[in-house]
């Protein structure tokens, strides 16, 4: 059995969809899982539209009509009676988030606090693979590609940790095994979705931002498979995101361990969670390109050798570098980096860099802008902070001399951190100090 997963550009519209469907015929009689991302950009589209409703804004209407637009020009172009199954299925999602979001956010969160927006974001953004994989689903159907759409909520359980859901593991192996089996068995072609899973209690969750890779490895390590796919819009895995760096290299094989590592700083072509379960029964994970499905694309496996005389970028935008020193002068010792370090757990915020001297801590985040404001009010009430927005994060593997000058000519280095193999820079365009 194997596993493909097809992200938003790769079902941005009509074309696309029917590209998946040929990529599909190439594997006759086989045994796929297809786990399927929102489609295009929408996963940004129901994240604006999910704080216009949460924060009552004034576009909340033209949001959700430009979603609904969307879905339903990507369906007029797939199929051909407006009275067919496919139109009945996508407008009865319609219906039932348009419901959803005509009533107020308390009326669905009791506890209607900053925790309130994660739990309604969930219930949301959500729907983006509730209409990706019905109108793909549907459309395999459609061109003779039979095929069962799974709701992935029933299978992978996890806690009520919204946003950045925990897996229960052996209750989640049992539901995938239960419903589709193992490699061993035979099912045909199933779809189901990405990013998401659901509580014991049947509360949808959500698993991390790009999270529809992780959901992949979930469903490869279940159900054994012989190896897992993740179809991309460049050809295999490369030294850097070709969008910020020119003349890029393309990475023909790598061990789990380099992946996890590149991962865990922050490259976009691989969810920091998806390495582990596959690497536990040694599943490789190839990068294939949509567009040029005959290519070889990149492996993934343990004994792979990656080439260290070649660099390897990772940016990360929209920074917020966050300065906290004590007021009295107090050393930061381990004691007060314990509790640090947990006022950042209990927010949910991750730290991508951290630095300390003798009475400061100097921590590198991702801006989500709820959470900071409330970390911040929080850490004010006993030390001094200081914070920069807008900041861009480099991490450099295996740099050299000339790599660093590549991406931080005309940059002013706001914090550096390096070890004998990865160098991280946080830098700014320009320099604004802000206090709180």
């Amino acid at each position: 059995m194997k596993v493909f997963k097809f992200g938003g550009a790769s079902v941005k519209d009509a074309g696309s969809v029917k590209n998946v469907a040929q990529i599909l015929r190439q594997f006759p009689g086989e045994n796929i899982i297809v786990v399927l991302s929102a489609m295009g950009k929408m996963t940004n589209a129901f994240e604006d539209l999910t704080k216009a409703y949460f924060y009552n804004q004034s576009d909340l209407t033209s949001k959700w009509h430009d979603i609904k637009r969307f879905h339903e020009n990507i369906v007029h172009e797939l199929f051909s009676s407006s009275s067919g199954e496919a139109f009945q299925k996508v407008n009865t999602l319609f219906q039932k988030l348009e419901a959803y979001i005509n009533q107020p956010p308390e009326a669905h969160y009791k506890g209607f606090n900053n925790e309130g927006f994660d739990f309604i974001y969930d219930q949301v953004v959500s729907y983006g693979e509730y209409l990706s994989t019905t109108i793909l689903s549907e459309y395999l159907s459609a061109e003779s590609l039979n095929n069962r759409l799974l709701d992935v909520r029933k299978l992978i359980l996890t806690d009520d940790e919204f946003r950045e859901a925990n897996v229960e593991w052996d209750i989640t192996v049992k539901n995938i095994q239960s419903q589709i089996g193992t490699d061993t068995s035979h099912d045909g072609l199933v779809v189901t979705q990405g990013f998401i899973g659901g509580t014991c209690d049947g509360v949808t969750t959500t698993l991390g931002r790009e999270g529809s890779d992780f959901t992949a490895a979930i469903f490869g390590y279940a159900v054994n498979a012989a190896q897992v796919t993740i179809w991309k819009d460049v050809p295999g895995l490369l030294n850097a995101d070709p969008r910020y760096l020119h003349a890029t290299k393309k990475i023909d094989r790598i061990s789990y361990r380099e992946a996890i590592e590149l991962a865990y700083y922050g490259a976009k072509i691989i969810h920091p969670k998806t390495i582990k379960p596959l690497k536990n029964k040694n599943i490789p994970l190839y990068v294939r390109s949509f567009a040029n499905s005959g290519a070889e694309g990149s492996v993934i496996t343990d004994d792979a050798v990656y080439d260290k005389s070649i660099p390897t970028y990772i940016f990360k935008f929209n920074q917020v570098l966050i300065s906290i020193t004590t007021r009295d002068y107090s050393f930061i010792t381990e004691t007060y980096l314990h509790r640090l370090y947990g006022i950042f757990a209990a927010h949910h915020i991750k730290i991508n860099m951290m630095q300390n001297s003798a009475i400061s801590l100097s921590v590198c985040v991702d801006h989500y802008p709820e959470r900071i404001e409330q970390l911040l009010k929080v850490l004010n009430r006993n030390y001094d902070v200081k914070y920069n927005e807008d900041v861009e994060l480099i991490t450099i593997r295996y740099y050299t001399q000339d790599a660093i000058d590549k991406v931080s000519k005309h940059k002013k280095v706001l914090l550096e951190q390096r070890s004998r193999i990865t160098l991280q820079l946080a830098v700014k365009d320009h320099f604004i100090h802000n206090e709180f």
